[in-house]
């Protein structure tokens, strides 16, 4: 039995109950070592397998049933003898398919090692899958030639995996000592573990406090009051003398393996060392009352990290180790041997038969564990037990772990070969050669989501060499760090610097690191840096690549003069890259595609961006997809296809948080607060803005403030706080927010505010900004635009005649602001049928958008042109089907329509096939449907 862990059993209980019920989820389980983390996840492998039941008939019958895998001892003390006996076999009972894997603390090297041990069992499963999701993890499993560098798509594959093996029945995976997985493992399971909705599956981890795995639930195990600390106590000890019983009971201080553990040494010898290190110490004392040849073999096994019998046996040959040397510390209850495994019953004991060891006992371990795994064909494992034999400089063994971290990134294991590439630095013995391995352990361990460690590896890197091409290459990490997670003005500074260094050399790699530096710019809202940066491209000698981005940068900039022909310049120069680079490689699509935002050509920004958008899913390059995906909620945003643009900033918000892409989750986030100021969600609008106000602020990102401001501000304006309007955006306007492209969208709404506040001289500057990018652009709805604007400061009606012939249905939201104020000026002058009509249509119009204060306004302006039983709701229903859909369910329901599978659903949207199946199974009540023919019917976009 487990003592004191009721609430802990009745929790977990509950949790498998939902499991049991098809939906799925995860818990990662904290607690001090010795804590009982082990023990509770066996107690959970025994419910799940013998079938769910309430907690308190499970805990009187768990053990009964546990007895073909768990023994009494393991299951109460928390050691993992469970696993030890049962790793990667999945459990043949009534109810869970239990799979398992336990995190070792060497095995870091080893990428998707323990994933690998986990799915084991369901490989069998493996054909179902995606064609590119299968052939992710075969290569990350080294089953077949790696399958590219995109390592989130291992994680989609495993998710997708573990839904496939739930078609047999409900699915537990029980991840011990989580803290030492591999990278790469731990990666691809949380990637799985965040999206487990309808699945049937749930993953269970256990580690020590201080792991973090976001966006997972927490348990933390507290240490046994003094009732369940005796009962465990009595039950395995019950012969202690009183003193001796009492003085346990102090000294484990309710730690459930020390108080089993500390019995077993002398009381005199308890000192008042912390937990774990005081059991450290017991299970020293014992393994140093072992033979010498058994103390090897455990050394061996411990420095073994996978715990493959062939392997340490192989090693102990290599030592002149009799392979029955393990056989007293098996007695002696220190390890299991099992199959092909040998399993130490407690991490602990793995680390004092380590730690405890000689230091030259420990280099001859790995020594001879190199010699065994090389002459398996192990050369990945071999080079790292070499670099762990040798105590200084070694290029050989430096080139062998640099040779593995290639391969390691080939199988997407992105945080393994940082670790290959940074010990391969410390022993490489030049200093240039070490710059070099460093410099690639920073740019692998960006990619690997470790912007911290990049900065660290780049900075030892630079100290080291003086070489133009090396320090640019740092920069450049510098740059991509600064980019997520700092201030774009110095990732300009960063990479124009390093871009004069290496130009002499390297013309093309300065003119790239020049281009980035002058886009981070231009998001910085600091067009004196972008000129800088131009005139340094404009240095560069000739060449067809870095003349394309001199037009490019140059045409940017002109759009922006203040010299309205230099501007149309400017703007049909960019259009002509435009079209020119619409059909190119991705890199020159998703140029081109921010060219043509700049344009205000948001149609041609959405086409690219879906088309791009669908080759970055079929790649599974996951990493790309959020960059992608703000750029075509902008654009949807902009033509007010709001249902559109919902979607694809809360699939660029989900994306951003799983890679760890800071700048991309505010800018997702504050897209999401513009809709909801559209929507009048006043609370939801201010919790997604404020909060990226302040860690973004204008001089860090200027785009991501604009828009967050801009949201606030046409939060303000729906809600008739004009002067908080004013205020908001003319101080925004006061700093770098002035430079960038939202900047002259909301000059309208302060125009509006100004007029409507009876402030009208306030109105001049934005509408001169508007006026100057519309003459600019030549674009029929900024036009209408501009005359809106104008005949809110001259009264004159015929401009807003005039602005709605301009304004056509793919502006519907500014054209229905144009159709509201027309209607209260045509009201003021007593024109009240004509105005009538024009209200009916903004309300209308508004309705549809979901554009709720604003529609509040139409309707009470209705009301005051004689409409007195103007209705609540003029939307027309069937015409509005999709509008009670989540934007996940819209994303869903739409692929669905075109006659897409789950699978093919699932594998474009990076959720799992029954994940699709519950969106669809909750949207089609929504819509009014019973199957997946009639979706095609109904007007979905």
């Amino acid at each position: 039995m487990l003592h004191g862990r009721e609430q802990e059993q009745a929790h977990l209980s509950r949790l498998l109950g939902e499991a049991a019920a098809g939906r799925g989820g995860a818990l990662v389980v904290l607690g001090e070592p010795g804590g009982g983390k082990s023990a509770l996840l066996a107690w959970a492998a025994v419910a799940a397998a013998a079938g769910v039941a309430p907690a308190a008939s499970m805990a009187a019958a768990s053990m009964a049933a546990a007895a073909p895998a768990v023994t009494a001892a393991s299951a109460a003390t928390g050691a993992s003898a469970a696993t030890a006996a049962a790793a990667a076999t999945a459990v043949a009972a009534p109810g869970f398919q239990v799979l398992r894997c336990t995190g070792v603390e060497s095995e870091a090297e080893l990428p998707f090692a323990a994933l690998h041990l986990l799915l084991s069992p369901a490989m069998r499963r493996l054909p179902a899958l995606p064609a590119p999701q299968a052939q992710a993890l075969r290569g990350a499993f080294g089953l077949a030639a790696p399958g590219g560098e995109h390592q989130f798509l291992v994680g989609l594959a495993a998710l997708s995996l573990l839904a496939e093996l739930a078609a047999d029945g409900p699915v537990l995976c029980l991840v011990d000592d989580a803290q030492w997985l591999d990278r790469p493992s731990a990666e691809a399971l949380a990637f799985a573990a965040r999206r487990l909705a309808a699945e049937g599956v749930f993953v269970l981890f256990a580690a020590r406090e201080g792991f973090d795995l976001p966006g997972v639930p927490e348990l933390t195990l507290k240490r046994l009051d003094q009732v369940a600390a005796r009962e465990l106590l009595a039950e395995h000890d019950p012969g202690l003398p009183g003193h001796v019983r009492d003085r346990l009971l102090t000294e484990a201080d309710g730690n459930p393996l020390a108080l089993l553990e500390l019995p077993r040494t002398e009381a005199d010898d308890l000192g008042p060392l912390p937990l774990p290190h005081r059991l450290q110490d017991a299970y020293h004392r014992r393994i140093n009352e072992l033979p010498a040849p058994t103390r090897t073999a455990l050394l061996v096994a411990a420095a073994e990290e996978s715990g493959a019998l062939e392997s340490v046996l192989h090693a102990m040959a290599e030592l002149g180790v009799p392979a029955g040397a393990l056989a007293a510390a098996e007695r002696d209850g220190l390890v299991a041997v099992s199959g092909q495994s040998v399993v130490f019953r407690h991490p602990l004991i793995r680390t004092a038969a380590y730690r405890g060891a000689a230091f030259t006992d420990r280099l001859a371990a790995h020594a001879a564990l190199a010699s065994a795994l090389a002459s398996d064909g192990d050369g990945d494992r071999a080079a790292w037990h070499r670099a762990a034999a040798v105590t200084g400089p070694d290029e050989e063994v430096a080139a062998d772990l640099e040779a593995a971290a290639v391969r390691a990134r080939r199988r997407s294991g992105h945080a393994t070969a940082v670790a290959a590439l940074e010990r391969a630095a410390r022993l490489t013995p030049g200093n240039a050669a070490r710059a070099r391995r460093l410099a690639t352990a920073a740019e692998t361990a960006v990619d690997a989501g470790r912007p911290d460690h990049a900065r660290h590896l780049a900075g030892q890197a630079a100290r080291l060499t003086e070489d133009a091409r090396e320090r640019a290459r740092i920069a450049a990490v510098h740059g991509r760090v600064e980019y997520e997670h700092g201030s774009l003005r110095t990732v300009h500074e960063v990479l124009v610097a390093a871009a004069r260094q290496v130009a002499p050399l390297d013309p093309d790699a300065a003119a790239a690191m020049l281009a980035d530096a002058a886009r981070a710019s231009w998001s910085a809202g600091d067009p004196e840096r972008v000129t800088r940066t131009y005139r340094m491209l404009r240095e560069l000698p000739p060449d067809p690549f870095r003349d394309k981005l001199v037009e490019s940068i140059g045409g940017a900039l002109k759009l922006y003069s203040a010299d309205v022909t230099e501007a149309a310049e400017g703007a049909a120069l960019l259009r002509e890259h435009i079209a020119q680079g619409r059909s190119g490689p991705p890199g020159l699509r998703l140029n081109v595609a921010m060219q043509a935002l700049l344009t205000g050509d948001y149609d041609d920004t959405r086409d690219i961006m879906a088309g791009l958008a669908d080759d970055v899913r079929s790649s599974g390059a996951v990493g790309r997809l959020p960059s992608v995906l703000c750029a075509q909620a902008t654009a949807e945003t902009n033509l007010a296809r709001y249902r559109d643009a919902a979607a694809c900033a809360a699939e660029a918000l989900r994306i951003a948080e799983d890679v760890d892409q800071p700048s991309r989750v505010a800018h997702a986030e504050a897209l999401l607060a513009y809709l909801a100021a559209v929507a009048g969600d006043e609370e939801r609008c201010r919790s997604l803005a404020e909060p990226n106000l302040r860690r973004f602020p204008a001089h860090a990102n200027a785009l991501v403030a604009a828009w967050c401001e801009w949201a606030l501000a046409l939060l303000d304006l729906g809600r008739g706080r004009y002067l908080a309007v004013l205020d908001r955006l003319e101080t925004a306007t006061r700093g770098p927010i002035l430079h960038v492209g939202p900047a002259v969208h909301f000059a309208a709404d302060q125009v509006e505010a100004a007029v409507r506040l009876g402030r009208p001289e306030r109105a001049a500057e934005p509408l001169a900004r508007l006026e100057q990018w519309a003459a600019a652009v030549r674009l029929p709805w900024e036009d209408g635009l501009v005359l809106r604007c104008r005949a809110l400061l001259s009264d004159d009606g015929g401009l807003y005649v005039r602005a709605l012939e301009l304004q056509d249905e793919a502006r519907p939201f500014e054209r229905a602001r144009t159709e509201l104020l027309y209607g209260e000026w045509l009201r003021r002058e007593r024109r009240k049928t004509e105005a009538r009509a024009h209200l009916r249509e903004a309300l209308e119009r508004f309705e549809r958008l979901g554009a709720a204060a604003w529609a509040g306004h139409a309707r009470a302006e209705l009301r005051a042109a004689g409409e007195s039983a103007a209705p609540e709701s003029v939307r027309d229903a069937p015409a509005d089907v999709v509008a009670q859909l989540t934007p996940q369910e819209l994303q869903v329901v739409r692929l669905a329509a075109t006659g897409a599978t789950n699978k093919e659903i699932a594998a474009r949207l990076f959720l799992s096939p029954k994940t699709v199946g519950h969106h669809l199974y909750r949207a089609f009540p929504k819509l009014g449907v019973s199957t997946r023919t009639e979706l095609a019917r109904l007007p979905l976009n």
